[in-house]
């Protein structure tokens, strides 16, 4: 799924160099935008031939060339001759992996998604929430034919994802609002839910039954469905999901389905030393 990239325009260059000028911060700025660089190339698994890596990020050729000259030599993108194409590399892969060691809880989820999986026969998903956006952790491919909208490591609105909404359904009405007045409500699909009142009743429905579903909000011809997991506090940790396609996952599945996703993160909840909300007591 590709994210907009803002494209920065690029400094006149000093007369006589084919080298951009180096302002008082310029080491921040290289940095600024060799990271612009590894956002981009991790846009797009097919990957980026060096002109278009320039017009993405809004770089001159040349210095988008120097940064990727520096960024190959640490690993952190590699070249593929054959298709003149430049990709994410394995340093990066390495790095952003401790991301989800941090969340220590992630392998612990393995056997869950594993059994959400195969009682469902979805492919089953762990999100958790960064700077107000879900980012996918690890999944469980189905063994059916199954197109994923978001990959590992890919970041969705809450607004728009059966993970999402799942988690906003724990939040005050007032943080909600305040997701929204930040990244506002994108119509992807005709089912998209653009409506502040429209939100605040599907979570309310939610809140009732315990589970979320995207139904085509996302990407048509594509369901989910999602439940919390909680921490030890009763506050959410992380949601589990299951997604297929709507030939699959139809109207009259949903109901089970959303009990099963309920089930198992209540199961994962426990697993971990968490507290599910009913079971606090005053």
């Amino acid at each position: 799924m590709k994210r907009n990239v803002i494209r920065r325009k690029p400094p006149e260059p000093k007369s006589g160099a084919d080298v951009e000028p180096e302002s008082r911060d310029g080491g921040v700025q290289s940095v600024d935008r060799a990271l612009s660089i590894i956002e981009t190339l991790a846009e797009d698994d097919e990957g980026y031939r060096l002109s278009d890596l320039a017009i993405r990020t809004g770089l001159s050729t040349s210095t988008v060339h120097r940064l990727l000259a520096t960024l190959e030599s640490r690993r952190f993108v590699q070249f593929d001759r054959a298709e003149s194409k430049w990709h994410v590399g394995a340093r990066a892969f390495t790095v952003g992996a401790t991301f989800a060691r941090r969340r220590n809880f992630s392998a612990q989820a393995v056997p869950y998604l594993r059994k959400l999986r195969d009682l469902t026969r979805e492919t089953a998903n762990l999100a958790v929430v960064d700077d107000e956006f879900i980012v996918v952790l690890t999944r469980m491919e189905s063994r059916e034919i199954m197109r994923s909208l978001t990959q590992v490591g890919g970041r969705v609105a809450m607004v728009a994802s059966g993970v999402g909404k799942a988690v906003l359904a724990t939040y005050a009405d007032e943080d909600v609002h305040t997701i929204i007045r930040h990244h506002g409500m994108p119509r992807l699909t005709e089912k998209s839910i653009v409506r502040p009142s429209e939100l605040f009743r599907e979570l309310e429905k939610i809140r009732r039954q315990g589970f979320a579903i995207d139904d085509e909000e996302a990407c048509m011809g594509l369901r989910c469905i999602a439940a919390v997991v909680y921490n030890d506090c009763s506050e959410p940790l992380a949601a589990i999901s299951v997604s297929g396609m709507t030939s699959r996952i139809t109207d009259d599945r949903l109901p089970s389905l959303g009990a099963t996703v309920r089930e198992v993160a209540a199961e994962l909840t426990a697993a971990l030393g968490g507290v599910m909300p009913e079971a606090t007591s005053a």
